[in-house]
């Protein structure tokens, strides 16, 4: 028993935890207490104790963090389920009012003046590179619109290192449209976006669709007063 003591004094005059000297000895804590209460520590014992707790501290704070991420990741996904399921079947009143909201937030609205006279042809213009946007809406032009597939044409914009290939056949899944309605690919980069975008925030860069139509294009913009004209009307 003397050795064991002995061996328990070296450890916390080292400046073992009571915790480590207890596993390493195999003696209860309230046995090493009795024994080392009255050691007096060496300023390098009480250096690498602080130290310990200091780390003990830390690593509890991380492992809280870690578990706040996981229980915030687990409540977004159920706040997510719960609020998705309250979605139903679109309808096609739903899609009028998607596209018309669509176009309202990305489409191209101003009327072109020229020379001080509004120029009577304005063709419908939509710039997005989220490929749920640009479905939702050319779904919204051949089903509300009623647009044939033929007359909708679609503009890219590219990095550099994208394929024009491989991303023509990628916005043809995603449009349903046929090759031929796709112009050829650009790659324009202007100078104020030279090494600030990251390439990966638009993998498959940006699709513009066109449909050279201006009747369309007032029915869209007449979609859109009619929203603002009910909105205004429901908050009085």
């Amino acid at each position: 028993m003397n050795n064991i003591r002995e061996q328990a004094i070296r450890l916390r005059l080292e400046g073992r935890s009571y915790n480590e000297i207890t596993h390493q000895v195999g003696v209860a804590k309230s046995t090493l207490f009795s024994w080392l209460h009255d050691v007096v520590l060496p300023t390098k014992a009480i250096a690498r104790l602080k130290s310990r707790v200091a780390q003990g501290t830390l690593n509890g704070l991380v492992q809280r963090n870690k578990m706040q991420t996981v229980l915030a990741k687990e409540r977004s996904q159920r706040i997510k389920k719960e609020t998705q399921a309250k979605i139903g079947k679109i309808t096609q009143s739903d899609l009028l009012l998607l596209g018309a909201a669509l176009y309202w937030a990305e489409g191209y609205k101003k009327l072109k003046i020229i020379r001080g006279r509004e120029v009577t042809a304005h063709a419908i213009s939509l710039t997005n590179s989220d490929p749920a946007i640009v479905s939702v809406f050319i779904s919204f032009l051949k089903e509300i619109l009623k647009i044939p597939s033929e007359k909708i044409v679609i503009e890219m914009r590219l990095f550099k290192h994208l394929d024009a290939g491989k991303m023509i056949a990628y916005w043809m899944k995603v449009t349903g449209l046929a090759r031929s309605q796709f112009k050829k690919p650009m790659y324009p980069v202007s100078l104020s976006s030279q090494g600030k975008r990251p390439f990966n925030r638009l993998p498959y860069g940006t699709v513009q669709v066109i449909v050279s139509d201006t009747q369309m294009f007032y029915r869209i913009m007449g979609f859109i007063e009619g929203i603002k004209n009910r909105l205004q009307v429901e908050n009085l």
